[in-house]
């Protein structure tokens, strides 16, 4: 089979690569950094596997360099990356200089290679102190992210173009306040409900910020969405798919693109909070227009209703089809229909694949080459999909790689690799993968060449 090429893609497309701070960036301790939620939360026994922490990660802090060169090689057109709140403001305090000289450098370094920096302002890290005061769950919290966006529109706005305010809020919210399993580490639903309001208001106070700050810029949110259906086309599944859809998608699309909350959210978790957090003005602020929505796709989400009849509990069902090394199942078909959906319910707009990519048990061979068909055919595949929703009328604009580099992945430390650039923790030594290297001759092929896939 012929994979797909650049030249089937419109001719003003950004392919690029993305990363985050945290995962990245090691020197948590340096030049006037503060500790994070997730310095604390990796220091809490038993939170990530092996006891990893991100002390050193992949030591980008002092090799962004290097790691330019690797892009400028691989012939990206952008670079997603996100800046460190902890290295730029600290709560109470006054700009860290040293913090904004290390974007300045970065900033500099990508520019003279022709990449385009688009800059996320929050990937997560929330500043510790800021958790000691309530954390996303205190409205405070959406006042001082805006603050912190006043003093990164300052200080880099003269090279950063594109700003993605948010990294997928859901997982903010429900994975760090109600399940437990990211930073801060809390299980309480009704703090994570109100961490998910205040994180949207986060949003709407930073895109104000911004565009004050610098009127030409374009500005959106980056979404975690996902496909929900049922393992079957049977109407049983329907409440839970609705239920479902609420809660992983609905509950930050309606705020933004509909200013509103959806009804049946609210009658879902009426038995966990009144909203009274929801002030006069809120939704206004949340719902003002962005320049564009980033979209970070991985799988689908298979659900089924309760075995009893009416019965509101949810499943997740295990199918038996491929899936990566994270257990993720690989189905291209989702982004399309995630697309198209978008399109569809909240009308056109400009849409950005701003994560995708797949982690796998990679081997080192013999000559220290890195041989991942399925890495590589991940991506083959999802790219195809995104052709198939532009074919739909979807505008879709930009398809970023996550990730450019292995690095720590969260709660499974270094366990975990997503890079199409292989990173030696010992060493620090980079090696492009044979995906990397696909990726590169997608990148830089001649128009109307193409590429045959992996057997």
């Amino acid at each position: 089979m012929i994979a797909p090429a650049r030249a089937d893609f419109p001719r003003d497309f950004r392919f690029g690569v993305a990363t985050a701070a945290y995962q990245i960036e090691g020197a948590v301790t340096a030049d006037g950094r503060v500790p994070s939620i997730w310095d604390t939360f990796t220091a809490t026994p038993g939170a990530i596997e092996h006891g990893d922490t991100g002390e050193q990660a992949c030591d980008h802090y002092h090799r962004y360099a290097e790691d330019v060169a690797i892009m400028r090689d691989l012939g990206v057109d952008g670079y997603r990356f996100s800046i460190a709140w902890p290295r730029i403001l600290p709560p109470g305090g006054r700009p860290n200089a040293a913090g904004i000289a290390f974007y300045d450098r970065l900033l500099d370094e990508l520019l003279a290679a022709g990449i385009t920096p688009w800059a996320t302002l929050y990937h997560w890290d929330l500043p510790q102190s800021l958790e000691d005061a309530g954390g996303w769950a205190a409205r405070d919290t959406a006042y001082r992210f805006a603050e912190y966006a006043v003093v990164t529109a300052d200080a880099f706005g003269d090279r950063i173009s594109h700003w993605i305010t948010l990294n997928e809020p859901w997982v903010s919210s429900f994975l760090g306040y109600a399940s437990g399993l990211h930073a801060p580490g809390r299980t309480d639903h009704a703090a994570a409900l109100a961490a998910a309001h205040h994180l949207m208001l986060g949003h709407g106070l930073a895109l104000d910020a911004l565009r004050a700050a610098r009127p030409h810029a374009e500005v959106g949110i980056t979404l975690n969405l996902t496909h929900v259906e049922g393992p079957d086309d049977r109407p049983l599944h329907d409440e839970a798919i609705r239920r479902t859809d609420a809660i992983a998608n609905r509950i930050f699309l309606d705020p933004i693109l509909r200013g509103r909350y959806p009804e049946d959210l609210l009658s879902d978790t009426a038995h966990v909070t009144d909203y009274g957090y929801v002030q006069t003005g809120d939704l206004d602020a949340i719902s003002a227009p962005i320049d564009f929505l980033g979209v970070n796709y991985y799988s689908p989400l298979v659900v089924t209703s309760g075995v009893y009849p009416g019965s509101a509990a949810i499943g997740i069902v295990d199918r038996s089809r491929p899936r990566t090394g994270m257990g993720w199942e690989i189905d291209p078909s989702g982004l399309a229909k995630t697309l198209t959906r978008l399109t569809r319910d909240y009308g056109p707009m400009p849409l950005v694949v701003t994560e995708n990519g797949s982690a796998w048990p990679d081997v080192v061979g013999p000559d220290g080459s890195i041989d991942d068909p399925g890495r590589t055919a991940y991506l083959q595949s999802h790219l195809r999909a995104c052709l198939d929703a532009i074919a739909e009328g979807v505008d879709l604009r930009g398809y970023f790689v996550w990730s450019l580099l292995d690095n720590f992945e969260w709660s499974h430390g270094y366990a975990q690799r997503f890079g199409i650039v292989r990173v030696d923790y010992d060493t620090q030594r980079r090696t492009r993968k044979a995906s990397g290297d696909w990726y590169a001759g997608f990148l830089t092929a001649p128009r109307g060449e193409s590429q045959e896939e992996p057997t």
